[in-house]
């Protein structure tokens, strides 16, 4: 039995088409390593016409009341509830992610998400008006920055679409959005959904490959581009920026510490940590990578964390009880597993380590002990199901270990000393620390890192004011 192979079209200005010259990319769904749809591979005529129509409709958007606003946002989170089993079936072919986990997992914060920043587009603020100079009154206007050039990743194509249109919509801006070439079906769908609620113009997708996004950020009409994706794709997409002075907002790589004390439940910090390890196959720039344990109780943690492991499953999106599904495409499978196969000889695979079955890019839940802090699966993002162990002595060292990597976008902390949470919260160079608990995230605070992890912050009223500009007008009281 072949499985029919879907032709995925650009939206643009309103409607479906195919890509100016006819090019297309094939998509190979994860699970099973078959091809099943065919998507645009856009080029230069492809992004012209998405940023014409973004730029045509951008006035009469951005001169909506924050109301009309709010109201086209709510009617889209309520036509996702309506379509959810169509966008987790799409979700799931793209990534190969459990049907129900997807179903849990992301399509409630999902909702909650645009619904906010619904909310969130009645609320702007700003200083208040007042004289600072005689005779003088200043006022401070927020307005949208214009049309926004977004190119989303590929390990959650829906959710990472929402936390770019979202803000950038409730705040005025139209958007030009791509996909990764490897997950675009999801972000089409919301097209086909978002299309029967907003203006023409103001929401377009092009799909395609690094090229197409090179073209978008380098494009004369965005105001502002937004990349969710690797260090080395934020860097290009900054230089690219910085020759006309779009503003940028890159949430990039990470390498998330999970800080373990001798003094912690450890049966809770095993279970949370290798949840938040192994979700969605380690594909998460948040993901607890990376475990420092107090020396005094390092063995007995390895021991549980890799029973923990062993007792994890990975397997196809209808099967039960799997925590993950594969890794999302053959290059990211070969990346992990280099990454095991040139482990120095000091390490030591506790769990895992290997790839499961011979179809679809499915890889074990593994643990490696034995590491040194200079090692290359210490200091490089795998961005897979593996979970790192090393010891410490001490806090100071703990925090030594802790922030001696480029990322710096989220951490965590376990203890039940109060004082130590706090000294570490604010000693770890992190954009997030979690204590006794990882991977939690929440509409209304902030999402974003340091260092090579990048600039700007998705959720929350921060997230929100990224899309905006301010504009100081001042003016006479004299008749």
């Amino acid at each position: 039995m072949t499985t029919e192979v879907r032709r995925l079209r650009n939206y643009i200005n309103g409607e479906f088409r195919d890509a100016a010259d006819g090019r297309t990319i094939d998509v190979v769904n994860p699970a099973t390593e078959e091809v099943y749809a065919t998507s645009p591979l856009s080029g230069q005529a492809d992004v012209d016409a998405a940023m014409a129509a973004a730029a045509a409709a951008f006035p009469a958007w951005r001169d909506a009341t924050p109301a009309e606003r709010q109201k086209a946002l709510l009617k889209i989170a309520d036509a996702f509830e309506e379509r959810a089993e169509d966008l987790i079936a799409a979700e799931s072919e793209n990534t190969g992610k459990p049907l129900e986990l997807t179903r849990t997992e992301e399509i409630p914060p999902m909702v909650d998400q645009i619904r906010f920043f619904a909310g969130a587009a009645r609320m702007l603020e700003g200083r208040s008006a007042g004289e600072y100079m005689e005779g003088l009154t200043s006022i401070i206007r927020r307005e949208p920055v214009g049309v926004c050039a977004q190119v989303a990743p590929w390990n959650y194509p829906m959710m990472m679409a929402v936390w770019k249109f979202a803000p950038a919509l409730a705040a005025g801006n139209t958007v030009v959005i791509k996909p990764s070439d490897t997950t675009p079906a999801s972000t089409v769908l919301i097209a086909e959904i978002i299309g029967q609620i907003l203006p023409k113009g103001v929401f377009n997708v092009i799909c395609g490959d690094r090229d197409t996004g090179r073209a978008m950020v380098e494009h004369p009409t965005p105001a502002m581009a937004s990349i969710t994706g690797s260090v080395r794709a934020g860097m290009q997409v900054a230089e690219s920026a910085a020759k006309d002075v779009k503003r940028v907002h890159l949430e990039l790589g990470g390498k998330a510490p999970a800080v373990v004390f001798e003094d912690s439940d450890i049966a809770k910090a095993v279970e949370g940590i290798s949840v938040a390890g192994f979700f969605n196959a380690g594909q998460d720039c948040t993901a607890a990578t990376r475990v420092l344990v107090h020396e005094s109780i390092h063995d007995e943690f390895v021991t549980a964390l890799a029973k923990a492991a062993a007792d994890t499953k990975t397997g196809r999106p209808d099967d039960e009880d799997v925590l993950y599904g594969p890794l999302n495409n053959a290059n990211q499978l070969k990346q992990v597993s280099g990454f095991i196969e040139r482990l120095p000889a000091h390490a030591k695979v506790e769990a895992g380590g290997h790839r499961v079955g011979d179809k679809g890019y499915f890889y074990a839940p593994t643990v490696v002990s034995g590491l040194r802090q200079d090692d290359e699966i210490i200091q490089n993002e795998v961005f897979g199901p593996v979970i790192t162990v090393q010891s410490f002595t001490d806090e100071t060292q703990a925090v030594e270990y802790a922030n001696g990597v480029e990322y710096a976008l989220a951490s965590s902390v376990w203890t039940k000393d109060h004082s130590r949470a706090m000294r570490m919260s604010k000693n770890l160079d992190f954009g997030c620390v979690w204590i006794n608990t990882h991977i939690p995230l929440v509409a209304e605070m902030p999402h974003g890192g340091f260092k090579k992890s990048g600039y700007g912050k998705d959720l929350s009223a921060y997230g929100f004011e990224d899309y905006t500009r301010i504009k100081h007008v001042m003016t006479s009281l004299d008749d």
